[in-house]
């Protein structure tokens, strides 16, 4: 397995988007939808056997341009213009956490290039008909979503402390850092090599400035852009029992509303666990699609 290598794709609008691999050059490309807030950096664990792994800064976030009012569904575009510039001629994808509305999107509208995709403790549609969205959720979650409701001017002052705490806290402290947002399963997780890869991944993310933060959290509490009701290709669906950000009831209700979608609902993982211990299986049910 190589090391994760680096590139700029330049798109259409004028944009950029900074495109990170990991593995097989020559593998089956899939691509991840980082978290919020989060990068596309790969964690060394998720290398597998016959995988290109792929994933990119989303909009704002690291080396990539910020869209300013962007709306869930304009990640179509621009993982489209990247397949165009990498020359894939098939992939799939998978997003974790505010990443996985971004997989569903693609799984909605991207052409036929795309043959599968995978939500791991991604949200649902704020503001649906029987998913209380809030519900459950740690106190960090209950405090940035007020700000969030009451748009960016009250929001990104709030992100931009907590931006500066993110990037002060070397990785045996993020636990610490991130503690109103652990459930304690996931408080567990959070040493070694795992807190060392969400702390260099938030770490890239936020290097400059919180918009990417900003526009993914406006992002989440209005309409996505598109209907689930779309998506008519395989969808697996992953969600913790113990995860205080993206609580169980997210991964119950994707589950019921994604069209023929499978789901894995598993009550001994939170949030951060599933990025530790399962995306390898999540590549393997994506290659057995492929």
């Amino acid at each position: 397995m190589s090391s994760e290598r680096r590139r700029t794709v330049e798109l259409p609008d004028g944009r950029s988007l900074e495109v990170h691999e990991l593995g097989d050059a020559d593998g089956f490309p899939i691509i991840f939808h980082h978290g919020t807030p989060g990068s596309g950096t790969i964690y060394a664990r998720w290398a597998t056997p016959g995988v290109r792994v792929i994933a990119y800064d989303r909009a704002g976030y690291g080396g990539s341009t910020r869209r300013p009012g962007r709306a869930v569904v304009d990640v179509v575009a621009d993982i489209t213009a990247f397949a165009d510039a990498l020359g894939l001629e098939r992939f799939a994808t998978w997003g974790l956490s505010g990443g996985g509305p971004h997989s569903l999107a693609c799984a909605a509208l991207c052409d036929e290039r795309l043959v599968a995709a995978a939500s791991l403790a991604g949200v649902g549609p704020w503001d649906s008909d029987g998913l209380d969205w809030l519900a459950g959720m740690g106190e960090g979650n209950l405090k940035e979503f007020d700000l969030v409701l009451a748009g960016e001017e009250a929001l990104r002052p709030a992100l931009e402390r907590e931006r500066t705490d993110l990037l002060a806290a070397p990785a045996e402290k993020l636990r610490e850092a991130m503690a109103p947002h652990l459930s304690p399963t996931d408080s567990e997780a959070l040493t070694a090599g795992l807190a060392e890869y969400f702390r260099s991944n938030m770490a890239h993310a936020i290097a400059h400035s919180p918009d990417g933060w900003i526009d993914d959290n406006l992002a989440f509490v209005k309409p996505w852009g598109f209907e689930l009701s779309a998506i008519d290709r395989p969808v697996l669906v992953v969600q913790g029992g113990d995860d205080l950000m993206v609580p169980r009831q997210h991964g119950e209700w994707l589950a019921a509303n994604v069209p023929g979608c499978e789901s894995r609902i598993d009550d001994a993982h939170g949030h951060l666990t599933l990025a530790e211990h399962l995306v390898p299986e999540v590549h393997s049910w994506l290659l057995a699609h492929s």
